[in-house]
């Protein structure tokens, strides 16, 4: 129901690797993300790292025509792809994959998390243990929870009426491609969005959606009686 295949457009993307040791895509978030993340050694910039910025730790990849904008902090490991801006004051916080043409922007804050092709986060966002699909595009102030307030593991709540054990004390959100999010969106953890889903400004969201959704309001998927 939410493979990789499902919710991304993998024929071309940059990282398609990423994803080959995982059936569902939720399952990459945690140690397999973190043994992805293993494979990055040392420092290999051939972007531009303008005067300003912090890089620290190993495993750091910085594609051509990357910029890393002053005041941006990278903690390894980290893979950045080609022509992906890192703006000022983003703060990438280690086990971070981001593709080619992305945009991490001002204040905004990632870790554990994937960004595919072209997914921007372009102003004061938070991405924990989640994954952008390709040409996702974040509203200013979007919020991607990854913990829930009552200590237990995500389960996911399906559009179908089922529940799915993840297995996972923390997962943020899982955003098919061109999935649209308003300014000041919050979503709950374990929520997943079709492709093309679109959520409306200032809602909290939670749910599992195996088929596009546009969400006005705030929204929890119903159980089965």
């Amino acid at each position: 129901m939410f493979s990789p295949s499902q919710l991304f457009d993998l024929e071309n993307l940059s990282i398609k690797d990423v994803f080959d040791s995982v059936d569902q895509a939720y399952e990459i978030l945690g140690t397999p993300l973190k043994e992805y993340c293993k494979k990055l050694k040392g420092r290999e910039i051939h972007g531009t790292v303008m005067e300003g910025a912090t890089l620290v730790g190993d495993g750091i990849y910085i594609g051509e025509g990357t910029v890393v904008e002053p005041g941006a902090f990278i903690k390894g490991p980290a893979y950045i792809g080609k022509n992906t801006e890192i703006r000022h004051s983003a703060y990438i916080r280690g086990n971070v994959v981001v593709g080619d043409n992305c945009v991490v922007g001002h204040c905004t804050e990632v870790k554990m998390s994937i960004f595919l092709d072209g997914a921007k986060a372009g102003h004061f966002a938070y991405v924990g243990d989640s994954i952008l699909g390709n040409n996702v595009n974040l509203g200013a102030g979007t919020k991607l929870a990854n913990l829930k307030i009552i200590e237990s593991d995500i389960v996911l709540h399906t559009d179908t009426g089922d529940k799915v054990v993840t297995g996972l004390r923390k997962m943020g959100a899982i955003l098919g491609q061109k999935v649209e999010i308003g300014c000041n969106a919050v979503t709950s953890p374990g929520t997943i969005l079709a492709p093309k889903s679109m959520v409306y400004p200032a809602i909290g969201i939670k749910g599992a959606y195996s088929k596009r959704v546009v969400l006005r309001e705030a929204n929890m998927v119903k159980k089965k009686a």
